[in-house]
C-alpha cells in the first residue's frame, strides 16, 4: 500500500511539474495574444483562460517533454517565459498593423479625429472599427483551437528549457515588424491613392477658381468618399489579414 502511495505520489508531482512548465510559456503568451490579452478583458477572465488553455495543451505535450525537477524552475521561468512572449508578441504585432493601417487611412482621408477615444488605446475610429471587426473575426473561426494547435507545435520547434538564440530572436523580430508595417500600408492603400487623387483634383479646382473655397466643398466630399469605400473594401482588408494570421498560427517562429 505505501508503494503504491509513492508511485501515485511521484505520478502527481511530475504531472503537476509538468503542468506548470506549461503554464509559464502559455501565461506569458496570453498576456499579450489578440483577443485574450486585451486590456478590456479583466484579470480573472484572463487566468480562467490561461489555465483552460494549459489543461488542453499539458496532455497534448506531456509525452514530448520529460517533468522537470524542481530545482529547475528558476531556469524555466527564463526560458518559457520568452518563449511564451516571443509567440505572443508575434500575433500581437498582427494588431498593431489593422491599427497601423487604420490610422494611416484615417489621416489620409480627414478622419483620424472622429471619436479618437472610443477605444481603451487612443485610436481613430477606423482602426477602432478594424481591430474590433479582426478579433470578432478570428474568434469566430476557431481562434482557441488554432492558438492551441500553435502552442503545441512551439514544442516540437523549442522543447521545455530550450533557450531562445538572441541573434535568431533578433532576425525573427525584425522579420515580423518589418511584414506589420508593410501589411498596414497594403490594406490602406486605397485610402492613400484616393486621397491622392482628391489633393490633385482639389488642387486643379483651385487653380481653376482661386475664389472658392475648395477646402469647404471638398470636405464632406472626402469624408463621404472615406466612409464609402472602408464599406466596400472592409471585407477584403479583413480577409487578407485573417490570411496573414493563420499563416502565423500555421507556423510560429518562421521568418516571414
Amino acid at each position: 500500500m505505501t508503494e503504491l502511495i509513492s508511485a501515485a505520489t511521484l505520478i502527481w508531482e511530475g504531472a503537476l511539474a509538468g503542468g506548470l512548465a506549461v503554464f509559464l510559456r502559455i501565461g506569458a503568451a496570453m498576456a499579450v495574444l489578440p483577443g485574450f490579452g486585451e486590456q478590456t478583458l479583466s484579470v480573472r477572465i484572463r487566468l480562467a483562460a490561461t489555465l483552460a488553455l494549459t489543461l488542453l495543451v499539458a496532455p497534448a505535450v506531456a509525452g514530448a517533454m520529460s517533468p522537470p525537477a524542481w530545482g529547475e524552475f528558476a531556469r524555466l521561468l527564463g526560458t518559457e517565459t520568452a518563449i511564451g512572449l516571443a509567440f505572443g508578441l508575434m500575433l500581437r504585432l498582427l494588431i498593431h498593423a489593422l491599427q497601423i493601417a487604420g490610422t494611416i487611412a484615417a489621416q489620409s482621408t480627414s478622419l483620424a479625429q472622429l471619436f479618437g477615444g472610443a477605444a481603451v488605446e487612443p485610436l481613430p475610429a477606423i482602426g477602432h472599427l478594424l481591430v474590433v471587426s479582426g478579433l470578432a473575426l478570428a474568434a469566430m473561426t476557431d481562434l482557441h483551437l488554432r492558438l492551441a494547435e500553435a502552442l503545441i507545435l512551439t514544442y516540437q520547434l523549442f522543447p521545455a528549457g530550450t533557450p531562445l538564440a538572441s541573434g535568431d530572436l533578433a532576425q525573427l523580430g525584425i522579420g515580423h515588424v518589418a511584414r506589420a508595417f508593410s501589411l498596414a500600408f497594403s490594406l490602406a492603400a486605397p485610402f492613400v491613392l484616393a486621397a491622392f487623387v482628391y489633393n490633385l483634383a482639389l488642387g486643379a479646382i483651385n487653380r481653376a477658381m482661386p475664389q472658392l473655397m475648395v477646402a469647404f466643398v471638398g470636405a464632406p466630399a472626402i469624408t463621404g468618399a472615406a466612409l464609402a469605400l472602408l464599406a466596400l473594401t472592409a471585407p477584403l482588408m479583413l480577409e487578407v489579414w485573417l490570411t496573414a494570421l493563420h499563416a502565423t498560427l500555421d507556423r510560429p517562429f518562421a521568418t516571414p
